[in-house]
């Protein structure tokens, strides 16, 4: 698997982790990083939609799709904007900025491997 691929893949299950703990014990995280809790099924709904982007990228992380690895950067990448948009509007709390700054070091970490090849 190329550096990039790992990166990815590595990536992917960060995103299974995390979509499976919002599926299945959404309250624990919520309440780790300060958000207040929800008997809501949306958390639940994002827990799955992440775990099946986790997906994604663990099976496409050993394709070589430069396409795909190019496309999770920017995506990655533009998490942590529109995390900080919504801190900024008042929408979200102070530590969603975390969850989008793991995004972008995964993003960062992606596009240095692609030009590592």
């Amino acid at each position: 698997m190329t550096h990039a691929g790992k990166s990815v893949y590595y990536f992917g299950f960060y995103l299974l982790i995390l979509g499976a703990t919002l599926t299945g014990f959404p309250n624990v995280l919520l309440s780790t990083f300060q958000f207040p809790e929800t008997n809501e099924i949306w958390i639940r709904v994002v827990g799955v939609l992440v775990f099946n982007i986790g997906l994604y990228y663990v099976f496409m992380a050993p394709t070589r799709s430069t396409l795909f690895y190019s496309i999770s950067v920017y995506t990655r990448a533009s998490i942590l904007v529109w995390f900080i948009v919504f801190v900024l509007m008042g929408w979200a709390p102070t530590p969603l900025i975390l969850f989008g700054a793991v995004d972008m070091a995964g993003a960062i970490w992606t596009f240095f491997a692609m030009k590592r090849k």
